[in-house]
């Protein structure tokens, strides 16, 4: 006898065309799974006539109750695919993700597809209901990880079962759109049975004791979003933004007409963006930071291009922008180190790459706010940044456009934790830094993007990496053939202490009390105790067949904003009276 039918199916569409489309689809799948059948049973099965259930309903999976379509307690899995949509896309359905995920305290940057991992975690809470979603990759990478993830496994009991990384899905459309994608598994960590948890990435699968909201085989750790490193080390900043027009930007072109000027030359610097300094590709800008006035003043070319940045800048729409016009002859923006070197990071790079091709650049070099920088470097830092250390920790929490990893100064960079290293260490990793600065320096005519194509990448600057991954991955007490996965789990694991040595510190800051004339006891005033709306049960279910594909663009002349992710667990505060406290001073009198 045949255990599965059609009846068993339920699902969720939001228009009736993909109603119809499911319908049909469930029809077709029916009759291939029946002619297998027949094979196996060796035996001819009545195909007709089609039976047709009303399972399917038209609805916004997101406000619907899931239970009015079919109970919880009759279900065994929820699968779905729920719409691509980014967070910068769905502004117009903003209400139907408050609605669905309203423990999400940022819900205006996170993807659309969170709200059916919110809506499928609240109506399986009581029961073993496995599930699992194609979701955009994005959902497990950068931010997305602390806004949802941390609400879902903390809040909502979700555990990860098996996961499949992220890969390309294309369709048969003729102007193809490629999504990056990720399978999550997922069910009620109360009510899961005891199987092993997979991760697949491509064809290698991993058996895995935890699957961290990141794909790894780690623990539950949350990168926050940081405005300083949690290590002790130099702050990472965006390079130098015009704002000018183009005006204060010369090209190769523009540079050669002028270039025999002695003041225009002078004042002239090489300009390297993220595109310049992979590519080998020249640029220049004007740049009058602790200039002579007279001196340029008497520059026909350089009053005329101040003037025009002047003109542009008061145009503009914006106050802020119309006030740098007072000073056209600056940057906006100025980052960039008076001396010494710097490191250069592109804020995008290949995902081909095992390396992003880091610069270590001398301050005469101008760097563009497409590049981020972290001045006053040495080799050592040099040597630990472009390390496979370093790599791994990038590519696990780094967010991505698109495929391309997405560099971030408060995501990546300033949760890693570096070690802690006496001189004679530091002087090995400065050697083989310098080898791969040597590396590089013996193809003059190559740009970056040739040295680190994984198709034409030198041996010499290969050996040069492999040698300084090792030196660095020596420094974590970690063996010189350490795969990604162990790296990983190792500075997760460095990271979620070094967190836990911070919480006391937060917790036992304090504004000091004002000394009293009298000693008595001080109370504190009983705490607003914070209320949370929680979903009913709702379900989840296919997406709407007109799902679009997420798209990000970043801007090199607008600064990211930097956003802080604080710790989105509501807190519910004890209504009763805090215990009497006193002051040194009242303890005094």
């Amino acid at each position: 006898p045949i255990y599965v039918t059609l009846d068993q199916f339920y699902g969720i569409e939001i228009n009736e065309f993909a109603v119809a489309v499911a319908q049909t689809a469930l029809w077709i799948a029916d009759l291939q799974m029946k002619k297998e059948t027949e094979l196996i049973i060796q035996s001819n099965l009545d195909y007709l006539p089609l039976v047709s259930y009303n399972h399917i309903r038209c609805a916004n999976a997101l406000r619907i109750d899931w239970n009015n379509v079919v109970p919880a307690s009759e279900l065994s899995y929820i699968m779905g695919n729920p719409p691509f949509n980014g967070a910068m896309t769905i502004k117009d359905k903003r209400d139907e993700m408050m609605f669905a995920f309203p423990e999400c305290e940022q819900i205006g940057e996170v993807d659309y597809v969170s709200g059916w991992y919110a809506v499928a975690a609240k109506y399986i809470h009581e029961y073993p209901i496995k599930c699992a979603f194609v979701s955009t990759s994005s959902l497990n990478q950068g931010q997305s990880v602390n806004l949802v993830w941390k609400t879902l496994i903390k809040k909502l009991n979700v555990n990860i079962d098996f996961a499949w990384r992220s890969f390309r899905w294309d369709n048969e459309a003729t102007d193809k759109a490629h999504v990056h994608c990720v399978v999550i598994g997922f069910s009620n960590s109360k009510n899961r049975d005891k199987r092993k948890s997979y991760i697949f990435d491509g064809d290698n699968v991993i058996e895995a004791k935890n699957i961290s909201p990141y794909l790894t085989d780690s623990e539950d750790v949350f990168i926050e979003s940081r405005n300083s490193p949690i290590s002790d080390v130099t702050k990472m900043s965006f390079g130098s933004m015009p704002r000018d027009g183009g005006f204060l930007l010369l090209s190769q072109e523009e540079y050669t007409s002028v270039q025999n000027d002695p003041i225009v030359k002078k004042y002239v610097k090489q300009y390297v963006g993220a595109e310049e300094y992979i590519n080998n590709k020249l640029r220049y800008c004007i740049w009058l930071k602790g200039g002579q006035p007279n001196e340029f003043r008497n520059s026909k070319f350089i009053s005329k291009r101040v003037e025009q940045c002047k003109q542009f800048r008061l145009a503009s729409k914006a106050e802020a922008t119309r006030k740098l016009a007072n000073t056209a002859y600056l940057f906006a923006q100025i980052a960039q180190p008076e001396n010494g070197n710097y490191l250069l990071v592109p804020r995008v790079s290949s995902e081909r790459r095992k390396y992003v091709p880091i610069g270590f650049l001398d301050s005469s070099f101008i760097a563009s706010d497409a590049t981020l920088i972290v001045p006053n470097a040495t080799l050592y830092e040099f040597g630990v940044i472009v390390s496979s250390t370093h790599m791994s920790w990038m590519r696990t929490v780094a967010g991505r456009l698109k495929s391309d990893y997405r560099y971030s100064k408060d995501i990546v960079y300033n949760n890693f934790i570096w070690p802690e290293v006496n001189e004679s260490q530091k002087e090995k990793v400065i050697k083989t830094a310098q080898a791969i600065l040597d590396a590089r320096a013996l193809y003059p005519d190559s740009s970056l993007a040739d040295l680190y194509d994984p198709l034409t990448m030198p041996i010499e600057l290969l050996k040069a990496h492999e040698a300084n991954d090792k030196a660095v991955l020596s420094l974590y007490g970690l063996a010189p053939d350490s795969t990604e996965e162990q790296i990983v789990a190792h500075l997760m694991e460095l990271y979620k202490q070094k967190v836990d040595e911070l919480e006391p510190e937060k917790k036992s800051a304090s504004v000091p009390k004002k000394p009293r004339k009298k000693k008595e006891s001080i109370q504190s005033e009983p705490s607003v105790e914070s209320t949370q709306s929680v979903q009913s049960n709702t379900s989840v279910s296919p997406s709407p067949s007109d799902s679009k594909d997420e798209a990000s663009v970043t801007s090199s002349e607008t600064n990211q904003s930097e956003i802080q992710n604080g710790d989105i667990n509501a807190k519910t505060a004890d209504k009763k009276k805090e215990p009497a406290q006193t002051s040194l001073f009242d303890d005094y009198l």
